[in-house]
């Protein structure tokens, strides 16, 4: 990108998620005159970016939610435990394989920053849920 370096972290702690979507847009439009895929890739994504922000998670759940590293960390794991295997013979045998090394990669995961503030989480994606069980 010719020396370009435009870094996002800055407008996704923004409280308000609109703000930081119009600074997104904003952004995407200067983008889209030189780089109108990468214009377009921001644009497309852009709802998703903000989801934290619009469901007043508490701050310590942000810095864990807020990446792809629970994601990846797993893929990881199984990818370490599977990298010898060079013939894979049919699908059920990937399946077994599969399971079998996110089982043991399940060993060493750690707990995620916030773990504590879980509940909040739930209590925001399934309200009903939640409410129950604070009667039962």
């Amino acid at each position: 990108m010719n020396g370009y370096h435009v870094p996002l972290f800055p407008y996704f702690p923004l409280s308000p998620p609109k703000e930081g979507m119009a600074r997104v847009k904003k952004l995407a439009a200067w983008l889209d005159n030189s780089y109108p895929s990468a214009a377009a890739s921001l644009m497309e994504g852009l709802e998703e970016c903000f989801t934290i922000n619009r469901l007043d998670l508490p701050p310590s759940l942000h810095r864990c939610l807020a990446t792809t590293n629970i994601i990846e960390s797993p893929h990881a794991g199984v990818r370490i435990q599977t990298r010898r295997v060079t013939h894979w013979q049919n699908g059920k045998m990937v399946l077994r394989w599969m399971a079998s090394a996110f089982i043991r990669t399940e060993k060493r995961f750690n707990k995620i920053m916030g773990h504590r503030d879980l509940w909040a989480l739930e209590a925001i994606l399934n309200p009903t849920a939640a409410a129950s069980r604070k009667a039962a």
